[in-house]
């Protein structure tokens, strides 16, 4: 069956409204990364209307594991800035580890990267997936992180989960 004209026009017409409602896409890379984005054609930073998604920022460097972890988080700091997020609108992280290879070993490793994380995360915590590999794009990297940040969701956090019994002897 043809489309009648008036359908047609009611279409068209609609297009202008839905073009306003789609979200922003900005691209941003801080000074120093700007390779990412021209030579290897990824970006660093992708803010699509008040989401904030950042690319995958290696622990590497001079330094023991806790400094370059310690730098990591920093290096997230001012993606998030770049973006106007801060860490307590991170919703999501997803960290890349090199060094351990069971369950054992991530026990192990949590035990020096857990207080780091807890400074840049002291309360209301981002849902967080971490994932064992066998190595990264970045020379001496021992952890890779990737964040996902929803702009001014953390004003007002709730978090209405108990805090779990004490073990028993």
């Amino acid at each position: 069956m043809p489309l009648r004209p008036t359908c047609l026009l009611l279409s068209l017409a609609a297009l202008p409204a839905f073009a306003q409602d789609a979200p922003t896409r900005e691209h941003f890379a801080r000074p120093g990364h700007e390779a990412a984005y021209h030579d290897w054609h990824y970006t660093p930073v992708v803010k699509v209307g008040q989401m904030v998604i950042v690319s995958g920022i290696p622990a590497a460097g001079p330094g023991t594991y806790e400094e370059k972890v310690r730098r990591m988080f920093v290096a997230l700091g001012k993606d998030l800035a770049q973006a106007g997020a801060t860490y307590a609108d991170v919703v999501e992280l997803t960290t890349f580890h090199t060094g351990p290879t069971d369950a054992a070993g991530f026990q192990d490793e949590f035990a020096r990267f857990a207080p780091i994380h807890h400074e840049f995360f002291p309360s209301h915590y981002p849902a967080w997936s971490a994932v064992g590999t066998s190595a990264l794009l970045s020379p001496g990297a021992v952890v890779e992180l990737r964040a996902v940040a929803m702009i001014g969701s953390g004003r007002a956090p709730k978090a209405d989960i108990p805090k779990p019994d004490a073990p028993k002897p």
